[in-house]
């Protein structure tokens, strides 16, 4: 997270609204060599206290959890390169604008017959962004295979401690220098999903 205070979101219900909307991060858990990491789906609960998601049977972060460990789950989100001449504005240097989401807590196996459950909200999740497409359920494949497959991946979930967030939209910046700013980003298009940072840095309040 970014230490200076102008970009972190005090506002506990937008980073968990973000999270709930991306749906998507990365997983670190401490290992005696180093971290592991994982890029995990995820439904973070409207609370924000849980969050679950699974992992394939061979994935090492698993041998980690025959206890609970301490884990974080990483969310980005927008991003983009910020050149200094957009500020049109003395002595400023480059930077990158993003947003992200961590959440800390720890992290566990559950029963296997959870794994159903789990895999349901995950879906749903998404599926109901897709609306009015009729919905995708497990119910449309053959049980057989349906079970097979469930068997290769083990359901997880993070119970979340602490959820921090960083908003770094230029905030510490003149408003018509962030707007300078905004438009040249929108403009140059140098990272992930400029368009909405651009919309975010003209209205970071709102964001």
């Amino acid at each position: 997270m970014h230490p200076n205070r102008a970009f972190r979101k005090p506002d506990e219900a937008r980073n968990i609204a973000f999270v709930r909307e991306r749906a998507f991060g990365v997983l670190a858990v401490n290992a005696e060599d180093g971290p592991r990491l994982s890029h995990v789906p995820l439904v973070l609960s409207e609370d924000g206290r849980q969050a679950e998601l699974h992992l394939v049977r061979s994935n090492p972060i698993l041998r980690l959890l025959e206890t609970p460990q301490p884990a974080v789950i990483a969310v980005s989100g927008s991003d983009a390169y910020v050149s200094p001449d957009w500020y049109q504005v003395d002595d400023q240097v480059p930077t990158w604008n993003y947003v992200a989401v961590h959440l800390r807590g720890t992290l566990s196996k559950l029963p296997q017959d959870a794994l159903h459950g789990v895999l349901a909200r995950l879906s749903d999740h998404q599926e109901t962004k897709l609306l009015p497409k009729k919905p995708w359920t497990s119910d449309k494949m053959d049980q057989t295979i349906y079970g097979k497959m469930q068997r290769q991946i083990v359901p997880v979930q993070l119970d979340v401690a602490h959820i921090d967030g960083t908003w770094k939209l230029s905030q510490n910046k003149p408003d018509d220098v962030r707007l300078r700013a905004a438009d040249g980003v929108e403009e140059a298009g140098i990272g992930l999903e400029t368009t909405p940072l651009s919309a975010m840095m003209r209205n970071p309040d709102a964001a």
